[in-house]
């Protein structure tokens, strides 16, 4: 698995951090707020991924998202309004809810220590990055993005989203790597298909918010891991023969 890596790349949401529940209860109470009553947060993951893999290519995937919103909740306010909502909700979850998963921030230092070179690729906006980033009080007390972490991109970054290539080519053209060279950690369908399609081995890490997607997953990616303790013991296993 580790043998002859010399950079792991992380996708951010539902890999490195446990944030897809977060996610979906902003909008569960986004939905309320903008008059569309109480709805099941899994129902709105499963709208919000798939206005997000068809709209890969867009220039605003997640406007496009509260424009949708708008018009499937017949909501009065404008999209825009909708959105900055949205991140107004978010905001408190962002600073002090949202963690790393279990033993994430153990993996990253073992990773850092054996020489790795890490990054990040994520379809999370700059600004909830530089949150994590900058405001975070697990994250910061845990391991720093900024300490562990370069190059960090995020979704304005790049033209367009997973499963397009495009980040993690960004990625290997910063870092002089060839893709035989890199490992990628992913929990979603449309990241193991966005690694897939970059020529990268890719390492699902379980995530039940990916559950509905969970064949599919498993046999696209190259490894599968329950949680990070297992990581963890891959790489002390390896790296010590």
């Amino acid at each position: 698995m580790f043998g002859g890596k010399k950079t792991v790349i992380f996708d951010m949401d539902g890999t490195l951090i446990d944030s897809v529940g977060v996610w979906n209860a902003v909008d569960v109470e986004l939905v309320k707020r903008i008059g569309g009553g109480e709805r099941d947060g899994g129902d709105l993951q499963r709208q919000r991924d798939a206005l997000l893999r068809e709209r890969a290519a867009s220039p605003d995937p997640y406007g496009d998202y509260c424009a949708y919103l708008k018009e499937n909740y017949a909501s009065p306010l404008t999209a825009d309004e909708i959105h900055r909502l949205r991140y107004r909700i978010a905001r408190d979850f962002l600073e002090n809810v949202v963690d790393y998963k279990p033993r994430a921030d153990e993996f990253v230092k073992a990773l850092k220590a054996r020489g790795f070179r890490l990054a990040i690729a994520t379809a999370t906006r700059r600004g909830t990055v530089d949150i994590y980033r900058t405001v975070n009080r697990n994250i910061l007390a845990k391991a720093p993005l900024d300490e562990y972490f370069a190059p960090v991109y995020a979704r304005e970054d790049v033209r367009a989203m997973k499963p397009d290539p495009e980040v993690y080519f960004r990625i290997l053209g910063d870092l002089g790597a060839a893709p035989a060279e890199c490992l990628i950690f992913e929990d979603s369908l449309v990241g193991v298909e966005s690694a897939r399609n970059a020529g990268i081995e890719a390492a699902a890490v379980y995530d039940r918010y990916a559950d509905a997607d969970r064949a599919r997953i498993d046999a696209l990616a190259d490894y599968r891991l329950r949680d990070y303790g297992e990581a963890i013991e891959i790489l002390k296993r390896e790296t010590s023969e």
